[in-house]
């Protein structure tokens, strides 16, 4: 999992390896369970798995990117 922006203020690591269920749902979940701080800021999160937008529900298979972008500023 790779953290951009705020997202990696509260993780405080810029990516990091997770063993989840096979949803996404399952690793935003670990992920806030390893850095609780990340619960907030993770619900207003954009989740992109491989470079492709992805709802909660969208299921992973092992080796794929998962990307936690917070909402940007400016332009």
């Amino acid at each position: 999992m790779r953290y951009w922006a705020g997202a990696r203020a509260a993780a405080g690591v810029t990516e990091e390896t997770l063993v989840t269920g096979p949803l996404v749902g399952d690793a935003l979940d670990a992920a806030v369970a390893a850095h609780p701080e990340l619960s907030d800021v993770m619900a207003v999160c954009s989740v992109l798995v491989d470079g492709r937008a992805v709802g909660r529900d969208a299921e992973l298979r092992e080796g794929v990117v998962v990307e936690v972008l917070p909402p940007f500023a400016g332009g």
